[in-house]
């Protein structure tokens, strides 16, 4: 017969084995993010504070640093997740169906529209002040915002390559191209605050017009 099992063990035995912590709450989650855009692109990276953010999201500062970590890992948070908002994966998809340029319309409209929003402009604004943000953080933007969409849209023009749709020696200097000619002079002037914004019809003008010389210039002979 076998011994009989102490009390203690039993619950030993019995107590169940510790699982995954808590998960995280995810509308916690989006409203730091969004409390983060606004006041990072209002008061900039140094003037915001994550006592700041935690009472624009209305949470506990303990609840910003247990899904964040730290400011800069917020930051690029912040940065990533309007780049993705204006300028989703699906945009750069290569399955995509219908004439090229279309595609690269669409591309053009949406990035357009990511750098000249307001918190776009402050924020490029605010990396212009020497002084105001470190060099590592300018390196951690960069990788997060620009970068990210120039890679992916490398992707898609790599894809077109080797679909025959398009002949382009270089593809990360003609992802680079394209994005530049769409910033242009409308957004060199939004960047100095010189008068108006541009309409719409100027923006659908311009847009063509950078996209129609990308595929003269890429375009397969």
């Amino acid at each position: 017969m076998a011994s009989p099992v102490p009390p203690a063990s039993r619950r030993s035995a019995a107590k169940p084995a510790p699982g995954p912590g808590r998960p995280k709450d995810l509308g916690k989650r989006a409203a730091i993010l969004d409390a983060a855009k606004r006041l990072f692109a209002r008061e900039g990276f140094g003037g915001t504070s994550m006592d700041q953010i935690a009472a624009e999201a209305g949470v506990s500062k303990l609840t910003v640093y247990s899904h964040f970590g730290d400011k800069e890992a917020l930051f690029t948070e912040a940065v990533r997740a309007k780049c993705e908002e204006m300028l989703p994966d699906d945009l750069f998809q290569i399955e995509l169906e219908g004439p090229l340029r279309d595609q690269l319309r669409v591309i053009a409209q949406a990035f357009f529209a990511l750098i000249s929003s307001d918190e776009a402009i402050s924020t490029q604004r605010m990396m212009m002040v020497p002084g105001n943000i470190d060099d590592n953080l300018k390196q951690v933007f960069w990788q997060a915002g620009p970068q990210r969409t120039h890679d992916a849209f490398a992707g898609l023009l790599q894809a077109r390559v080797d679909a025959g749709e398009l002949d382009i020696p270089d593809v990360p200097r003609a992802a680079e191209q394209f994005f530049t000619l769409i910033k242009g002079d409308l957004h060199g002037r939004m960047m100095c605050g010189f008068g108006e914004r541009p309409g719409r019809g100027d923006v659908a003008s311009h847009l063509d017009a950078c996209v129609d010389l990308f595929l003269r210039a890429y375009g397969k002979r």
